[in-house]
């Protein structure tokens, strides 16, 4: 493996769908946290349901635009029986019980009683439920090259899913930045900074921060379909260290800001791959194991982040005022 051959490995996750996919996982959380001040600790629970709704409803041979709605009335339920309970609860309380609700839908996923519907342990099988999607494609069957980068244009891991999951992104970018500055919006960051005073002027706060939960469960929701059309629904591998991630691609681009998410997830697995690809190359096997490279490269990305965190808490192109909550 030469240097070219790491740079376009690395640099194929500028335009990965998993990478998009994490992208409107993290908007979503920008909602939540950014915008509202919610600690949401189970976003992972959110795309877990928007990929089940969207799997198995196309696996019974629903229209694919019903089963993305069947996908987000899934994630509006779960922010309703979420939201209720526990937006009085302080932000300790609220990240416990998100977090331990995400764990209970993905324990629910992996029930061998429903097995039939879910697929259990092992899953739903992708050509289950991506053959709509591939057949809505207008490219041409076969593959095709762009810049260093070489994909089928159609069949899983392909540019037709790429530029659909972009576009998404696009959307939900353009989206929050209108949020951010309608009176809407103002009134969010108004509770996330003294929610007290949002009360005072006659505002119902339940209502707005079930209206944040919806939202950003959505974008969580249409991140989960995304991470799935390459692969299978696997409950596994949407548990809780995929919240995690979003969190730190949050916190990374810089958290209330409008393009954090996006430069967070592209360079958080740029910045991965890269690590990865060279110590491969640089180091002998006999050496390091392949196992033990993946696993020494999150611990080297993980310092990097945490001086960050500690030299730069507001993120790469955050505001450092936007994150004085409860000021």
């Amino acid at each position: 493996m030469d240097l070219m051959t790491i740079f376009t490995n690395s640099f194929a996750q500028l335009i990965a769908p998993t990478t998009a996919a994490y992208v409107l996982a993290a908007i979503g959380l920008n909602i939540h946290f950014g915008m509202t001040g919610l600690m949401n600790m189970g976003q992972a629970g959110f795309m877990l349901l928007g990929a089940y709704g969207f799997a198995i409803t196309q696996s019974m041979g629903w229209n694919l635009f019903a089963s993305v709605l069947a996908a987000l009335a899934l994630a509006a339920v779960y922010a309703v029986l979420l939201g209720i309970p526990t937006l009085k609860l302080g932000p300790d309380y609220l990240a416990m019980v998100t977090l331990a609700s995400a764990e209970i839908i993905r324990i629910i996923g992996r029930s061998t009683s429903l097995t039939s519907i879910t697929g259990g342990s092992g899953g739903i099988s992708p050509q289950d439920f991506t053959t709509q999607f591939e057949n809505l494609s207008p490219l041409p069957e076969g593959n095709s090259t762009i810049l260093l980068w070489s994909y089928s244009n159609n069949i899983a891991d392909s540019w037709w899913l790429r530029i659909v999951a972009w576009a998404l992104v696009l959307i939900a970018v353009l989206l929050t930045w209108r949020w951010y500055r309608s009176p809407w919006g103002r009134v969010l960051k108004g509770i996330r900074e003294d929610e007290n005073v949002i009360r005072s002027l006659g505002k119902s706060v339940t209502k707005f921060k079930l209206q944040s939960l919806f939202l950003g469960g959505a974008f969580g929701a249409l991140s989960g379909i995304i991470f799935v059309l390459p692969r299978s629904v696997q409950p596994d591998s949407l548990g809780r260290q995929v919240t995690f991630y979003v969190w730190t691609i949050l916190l990374l681009g810089g958290a209330a800001s409008i393009l954090g998410p996006v430069l967070g997830s592209c360079l958080l697995w740029v910045l991965l791959t890269v690590v990865k690809e060279s110590m491969r190359e640089g180091i002998s096997s006999n050496l390091i194991s392949s196992n033990q490279i993946e696993s020494l490269g999150w611990v080297i990305v993980g310092v990097a982040l945490m001086c960050l965190v500690i030299f730069r808490p507001q993120g790469l192109i955050g505001d450092r005022r936007e994150l004085a909550f409860n000021a």
